[in-house]
């Protein structure tokens, strides 16, 4: 298809405004602009639940070059409020792809713009900090469509689990397609199965996936289900999902996890997942200035690094642990914290994002970790 030449403007809270031209839905949407600096996976991006009300700047130069597929959605929609990219391949060139960006964006009713210096863009970003925009096709004067920018809310203290966690409890038991599969020894086939409660912030499937292919039996549950529902299904442990706005706001999942870990179940949780660990445990969280959003963030400890995708605008306090939790990784960038265990209770929970989708493979060994603390557990009651 060819790309509608139709006029395009974002403004951000800041009164900086840029003009370009639209690739997505036409109208006005508004968000936390935001940038990721990942060179391929956009597709993943885009549908990532953790992205709910956000406008994703690409940092990588074009895209749209491999289309889009069903296979390579990680939710059941786009779920970013808009894109922006510096230049747009309307024309797609991959074996897989079923319709191209822009057709994508505009069956879904998601703006984009495109042809603007999202180098100045990021710059910008990271100079002021992550900050409200809106993208319009319809209000082409900065000064009006400013007006609707200050008037939105702030991403801080805001609960955006509630729109994006599942309306009904299900089982998951697709795992990894043996076509992706990068770690071939790992099979839930004739082995143990262990019983994992996942709750819902914003679940990405390929963590479903990778619990699946890892032998676990998974239900998927609301983010406001009670404690006493999830010991119901007697699991071998419970997994916190990742998922969007400020952790400190999501106040039943936190709640939930302190009442659930008197249970002294092991517990996993992923991005959003180790936020609400670490708030339930006593610590507190904050907004990072820009956020980690890529595929190579290093993260490590004691000369153990490991290259990691992630995406996240908050992080826990470091100062704020408590004695009985131990920093397992920080960001090697900035040094905030990226993974963290309890050292009595079998409780570990990573900032990152260890099943990919889009990213590296080097963190996949904590699905088996949790998989190990499981049958630890298990033996231990025998």
């Amino acid at each position: 298809m060819s790309i509608s030449p139709q006029p395009a403007l974002l403004v951000l809270a800041d009164g900086t405004s840029y003009c370009g031209l639209s690739f997505g839905a036409p109208g006005t949407t508004i968000g936390e602009v935001v940038f990721n600096t990942g060179m391929t996976g956009y597709q993943e991006v885009l549908t990532d639940p953790s992205y709910r009300g956000q406008i994703v700047t690409f940092t990588y130069p074009e895209l749209g070059n491999t289309g889009v597929n069903p296979e390579d959605e990680e939710s059941n929609k786009p779920q970013i409020k808009g894109a922006i990219a510096r230049n747009i391949c309307p024309r797609p060139s991959n074996w897989r792809s079923t319709q191209s960006l822009s057709e994508y964006l505009i069956e879904h009713k998601i703006p984009g713009i495109y042809g603007i210096d999202t180098r100045a863009l990021t710059r910008k970003i990271r100079t002021v900090g992550a900050m409200n925009g809106a993208i319009s096709t319809e209000i082409l004067d900065p000064t009006e469509l400013l007006q609707k920018v200050q008037s939105a809310p702030s991403m801080a203290g805001l609960n955006l689990v509630r729109e994006v966690t599942t309306k009904e409890v299900y089982q998951w038991s697709e795992a990894t397609n043996p076509d992706w599969e990068f770690n071939p020894s790992v099979s839930g086939d004739g082995g143990e199965q262990f019983t994992v409660v996942a709750i819902d912030f914003g679940v990405k499937r390929n963590i479903l996936r990778r619990l699946a292919s890892y032998g676990c039996r998974v239900v998927v549950v609301p983010a406001s289900t009670p404690p006493e529902e999830i010991l119901k299904y007697n699991p071998d442990g419970i997994f916190l999902s990742n998922g969007p706005g400020d952790p400190s706001a999501v106040t039943e999942g936190i709640e939930t996890t302190k009442e659930l870990l008197k249970s002294s179940k092991p517990v996993f949780g992923i991005c959003m997942g180790h936020q609400v660990l670490g708030l339930a445990l006593g610590a507190d969280t904050f907004k990072l200035k820009f956020g980690h959003r890529g595929l190579n963030q290093p993260a490590g400890l004691q000369q153990q690094v490991e290259i990691t995708s992630q995406n996240h605008g908050f992080a826990i306090n470091a100062d704020s642990l408590v004695p009985e939790v131990e920093i397992t990784h920080l960001n090697l960038n900035d040094r905030t914290v990226a993974g963290l265990r309890h050292k009595s209770l079998p409780l570990f929970s990573v900032q990152y994002h260890p099943e990919a989708s889009p990213g590296p493979h080097d963190a996949d060994y904590l699905f088996e970790r949790f998989v190990q603390t499981m049958r630890d557990a298990r033996k231990a009651k025998v």
